[in-house]
């Protein structure tokens, strides 16, 4: 069962918050130009570049992208709590260790989504999902909790340490 983040804490800003994803962001995004341009030789290599009007190394790239992310998201969580992104900027997931059913809870929320934002119709449900969340942290005052934080019961908080 999730448990309620101790209220000691200062929890971190939501700038703080979107410039530790965007970091991650700007990593994987370098991760998928690298799957795509390895899938496009290997599916032009196969004969198959064509099917799907020439998307299908840009959905399975997207789809192995998204994959990476949330399972690194998933294993960092259980090491203290911080992303790479989230230790750059000084704020970490609280409590610090979670249980896998919590970080599975809290992954499944975000960043999982993510993961069908290569493939068309499900990405723009995605993307309006993904945004919904970030407006979620603006509106939850005082402690900028995200639906996947609630499930998860986690409080994203600054780390003076």
């Amino acid at each position: 069962m999730a448990t309620t983040p101790r209220a000691d804490p200062v929890p971190a800003e939501w700038w703080e918050r979107l410039a530790a994803r965007l970091i991650e962001a700007l990593v994987f995004g370098v991760f998928y130009y690298i799957l795509f341009i390895a899938l496009w030789g290997i599916f032009r290599t196969v004969g198959v570049l064509e099917l799907f009007g020439g998307r299908l190394p840009g959905v399975f790239a997207w789809v192995l992208a998204g994959l990476g992310y949330t399972v690194y998201d998933w294993v960092t969580l259980s090491r203290g709590g911080r992303t790479f992104g989230k230790a750059i900027m000084r704020i970490r997931v609280e409590p610090a260790r979670l249980g896998a059913r919590d970080r599975l809870k809290r992954v499944l929320g975000y960043p999982a989504p993510a993961i069908v934002m290569g493939i068309p119709v499900l990405n723009l449900l995605a993307g309006m999902y993904v945004f919904a969340v970030g407006l979620l942290i603006l509106i939850d005052k005082p402690l900028q909790r995200g639906p996947h934080d609630k499930l998860a019961g986690t409080l994203v908080v600054k780390d003076h340490s």
